[in-house]
């Protein structure tokens, strides 16, 4: 196995120019490989997933990601009433923050309201839109590229400095795995996710002939305008309970509650590939989305016309509006201390 400290992306073996920032600032996309001919491609905007090829049983790559072929696309997509954050770096918060505001240490933050009242995914401009750095790559098995973000003091009205550290791992059983570092120069509240969309039989297709399934009891009760209510809602008999795999529901944007750090939390299956994606987090909750309603404007990698069930998306994360409810698990990252998070996308095929 060798180790590289890159000092800038255009030194990495394998990167290649992926387009300009209205700056001239460049950006660059990176491949990971393993042995099974997977693929994986990232680029430092917005540390994004852009394609993930994976083998099937026939011996063909099916990409199993929605995202765009030019960095204009990424740019411009910002831009629409309701962005679609394709396979990118959510981040300070994921999710929704109720009013625009918390408090923390008994001061009070004003954030950018950017949905109807609400921040969202970290305000006007989170992580996604931010260029990031490559810090570190790994060759050879398990392969894996790790990214880096200085979020300056009142970023988007956020408290404290956060260095944050991605190293995404391709490794020989399939699996992409992301693992999230971050230290804060004063106390802040943080919650990372990825927000890749996701269709085992490629984005030309739907996703609701395609089964679901979720290791959760509980669901976070929210308002007319998707807000937690601060209580949790149990699926005995609800049309959300997903323990018993059934076919993907249209819409959902819900948070489903997650107990386990070593079994698997969720699973997306295709019978029509053959191929099945398991996922598993230490984080307490997988948001699962399917739905938006940019997606008619939007024309995706091969010019394929992305609709609103052309991806669904595993979110793992804290809970939304957790800091302005005590009893939610901890949002609070303290001077001093480091946040981390884990999730892992395998992808097996059943035949």
């Amino acid at each position: 196995m060798k180790t590289k400290h890159i000092a800038a992306p255009q030194n990495l073996s394998g990167s290649k120019l992926f387009g300009l920032m209205p700056n001239n600032e460049e950006i660059y996309s990176f491949e990971l490989a393993n042995k099974n001919g997977m693929k994986v491609q990232i680029i430092n905007y917005g540390a994004t997933v852009t394609s993930l090829q994976v083998p099937l049983s026939n011996g063909k790559l099916t990409d199993v990601v929605l995202g765009f072929d030019t960095l204009e696309s990424y740019l411009e997509s910002y831009a629409l009433p309701t962005p679609p954050y394709f396979g990118t770096t959510v981040g300070r918060y994921a999710g929704r923050i109720n009013k625009a505001s918390f408090t923390l240490n008994d001061k009070t933050f004003e954030l950018p309201d950017n949905n109807n009242g609400t921040t969202l995914h970290g305000g006007n401009f989170g992580f996604g839109r931010k260029v990031w750095e490559v810090t570190n790559t790994t060759s050879g098995k398990d392969s894996a590229i790790t990214f880096s973000l200085l979020s300056e003091d009142s970023d988007e009205n956020f408290p404290g400095e956060l260095q944050v550290y991605l190293t995404y791992t391709l490794t020989e059983e399939n699996e992409l795995k992301l693992e999230y570092k971050a230290t804060t120069t004063d106390d802040t509240i943080i919650n990372l996710t990825n927000h890749s969309y996701f269709n085992l039989n490629g984005a030309d297709s739907s996703v609701l002939d395609q089964e679901l399934y979720i290791e959760s009891v509980q669901i976070v009760e929210t308002n007319d305008h998707n807000i937690p209510t601060g209580q949790l809602i149990t699926l005995e008999d609800h049309e959300f309970d997903f323990r018993t795999p059934k076919r993907c529901p249209f819409p959902i944007d819900t948070s489903f509650v997650v107990h386990s750090e070593t079994d698997v939390i969720a699973k997306l299956i295709s019978s029509k590939n053959n191929l099945q994606m398991s996922v598993y987090t230490d984080q307490p909750i997988v948001h699962v989305y399917i739905g938006g309603n940019c997606f008619n404007q939007l024309k995706g990698k091969e010019n394929v016309a992305y609709h609103s069930s052309s991806g669904i998306c595993f979110e793992t994360q804290n809970f939304p509006d957790a800091p302005n409810h005590k009893h939610f698990p901890n949002s609070v990252l303290r001077k001093g201390e480091e946040y981390r998070q884990r999730t892992v996308y395998r992808f097996e095929n059943l035949n």
